[in-house]
């Protein structure tokens, strides 16, 4: 008999992860075992000491798949592997066409070929989208809201607050396969491998997840009352009409820099005092 391996991020989403995930002795009718994320020291001990027919089902929101998708980097298996998410904002899953807490699906094929990002030499694989501005801003200012017990995270009451008092837009280089363009007042630069990231935002409504190239949006030369009106749009994709204040390029490298330092997020994951990142699709296969 298969045994399902759920890996759940005990800090992703509702704070009893381990319960949110029991729903799943009703969809699955394998032997389950429960493990803490954060208790797998090493990933290649783990998938190399699973029998044949054994599968995992990753169960946590964005920033779960993200650790796994770079956990797993260089490791060679044939397993199946099953997403179940219920994270917070769930965007992969979004981009798919499924909902928070839907059954497990595959997806092997999403994890095989991923871009990458460097920042501060550090290279990562991501599956959604670096953001790069007053997104990073925001995922700096929840992650420090978080430490409150208790505190229910508003990103958009964040975002709000940052465009109209915390936050200031930066000038910007961006260098996509070798051409740059230079923008002034840039409040955000995120480049994208899906369509949506930040909880339903929808930078770049074009990208197609798997394709050869990665798309970035850079959303510049606003004030604050005008950015105001424009952001909301975002959540539809709309906010591409503004072809004064938006422009969405695309190519396999893209260098994006700015004039200050500010802070990043790579699927929901915080970098802070990032000047500059260089996100590359790359086609190295993961999973055989």
């Amino acid at each position: 008999m298969a045994t399902a391996y759920v890996l759940y991020n005990n800090k992703a989403g509702d704070s009893n992860a381990l319960e949110s995930v029991k729903v799943l002795e009703i969809i699955i009718n394998d032997q389950l075992k429960y493990i803490d994320v954060s208790e797998v020291s090493d990933y290649r001990i783990f998938i190399t000491g699973l029998e044949k027919d054994d599968y995992i089902i990753l169960a946590g929101g964005d920033g779960t798949l993200n650790r796994f998708i770079n956990n797993i980097e260089g490791i060679e298996f044939d397993n199946e592997v099953l997403y179940f998410p219920n994270g917070t904002g769930n965007d992969f899953a979004h981009d798919l066409g499924y909902s928070k807490e839907c059954n497990p699906f595959p997806i092997n094929k999403y994890i095989r070929s991923l871009p990458t990002v460097t920042v501060k030499n550090k290279t990562y694989r991501f599956i959604n989208g670096v953001g790069y501005g007053i997104d990073g801003y925001c995922c700096q200012v929840g992650d420090e809201l978080k430490k409150i017990p208790g505190k229910r995270i508003n990103y958009t009451s964040i975002a709000i607050k940052g465009l109209l008092f915390h936050y200031k837009p930066t000038n910007a280089k961006v260098t996509v396969d070798g051409k740059a363009h230079t923008y002034q007042k840039v409040w955000i630069a995120p480049t994208m491998n899906g369509r949506y990231y930040g909880g339903g935002m929808m930078p770049t409504p074009q990208q197609k997840r798997n394709s050869d190239k990665l798309s970035t949006m850079i959303f510049h030369n606003s004030g604050k009352l005008k950015t105001l009106m424009i952001f909301p749009s975002l959540f539809k994709g709309e906010h591409i009409k503004h072809t004064k204040q938006v422009e969405i390029l695309t190519g396999n490298e893209i260098t994006i820099e700015f004039d200050r330092p500010v802070a990043l997020q790579i699927d929901g994951e915080t970098i802070h005092e990032v000047s500059s990142y260089t996100a590359t699709m790359s086609k190295a296969s993961v999973i055989k």
